[in-house]
């Protein structure tokens, strides 16, 4: 069934809220609720381990809820990635883009409202939690950020369409968000520490956006240029990534597809 832009329009804005809304939410438990607890008795609420696997299953969901209609791309990296290489049209790239900033955006101020109870108690002036919305880096400078989320998105893109050639049946097709999600997970444990695993501009721009907009401060957009490195690393990175698979795995599976050429055509032709 061909959709219709504007479906494809809402099913992506849906799935990068949803997306947004877990992978948030997870780490406003982490941050709101401290590791040590202040209260005798207080629960608590986890570490990073639950940031990675939190964000592996919001990956998860919001394939789920997405796919079947706008392909649930999520991360105008992937989408640019595609358009470049001829996988994705161009006259459906902005559409796109503008459903996954305003679905991360909404995302961003759903996790706000539901925590705000919590979050006036733990940091009043808003001055100390804006990592929950975005990244930042580990490491001073841009260099180190930036090498870490090329390489981070790269791996994403390319174990993207490696995960899209291998699951084609409809039964395979159905473990494409599971295995997103866990794709997501191993990015996160394995190179989450330099900037945050963010490899998707809109899940750290919208959301960074909504944090200035709800007054947060040492967001990383006022007076500062760390927003530039999860933004740029990742589209980078996403093109690195699709052109390495369609170099090398890639154009091994497409030569191996290719219809051969009738014995009696090469007998003819001889």
């Amino acid at each position: 069934m061909k959709y219709t832009t504007g479906q494809e329009f809402i099913s992506e804005l849906i799935g990068t809220l949803v997306l947004i809304a877990f992978g948030l939410g997870v780490v406003a438990m982490v941050v709101l609720f401290p590791a040590t607890p202040a209260i005798p008795g207080e629960v608590v609420k986890g570490g990073y381990t639950n940031i990675v696997l939190g964000w592996g299953l919001a990956v998860t969901m919001g394939v789920f809820i997405s796919a079947q209609i706008s392909g649930a791309h999520l991360n105008p990296a992937v989408t640019l990635a595609l358009a470049v290489t001829g996988r994705f049209s161009w006259s459906k790239v902005l559409p796109y883009l503008a459903a996954q900033m305003m679905g991360a955006f909404l995302g961003a101020a759903i996790v706000f409202a539901v925590y705000y109870g919590q979050w006036i108690k733990v940091d009043p002036t808003f001055s100390q939690t804006a990592g929950v919305f975005s990244t930042f880096p580990a490491v001073p400078g841009f260099w180190p950020g930036f090498v870490d989320q090329v390489v981070g998105t790269a791996l994403l893109m390319g174990m993207i369409l490696a995960i899209g050639d291998h699951l084609k049946t409809p039964s395979a097709k159905a473990l494409a968000p599971v295995v997103f999600g866990l794709l997501v997970v191993a990015i996160g444990a394995s190179f989450g520490g330099m900037h945050g695993f963010a490899v998707n501009p809109a899940r750290d721009l919208a959301p960074r956006l909504f944090s200035l907009v709800a007054g947060f401060e040492n967001n990383g957009l006022v007076g500062s240029t760390i927003w530039i490195i999860p933004v740029v690393g990742p589209i980078a990175g996403a093109l690195v990534g699709a052109w390495l698979y369609d170099l090398t795995i890639g154009r091994a599976l497409k030569n191996e597809s290719a219809p051969s050429v009738p014995a009696a055509a090469v007998q003819e032709a001889g």
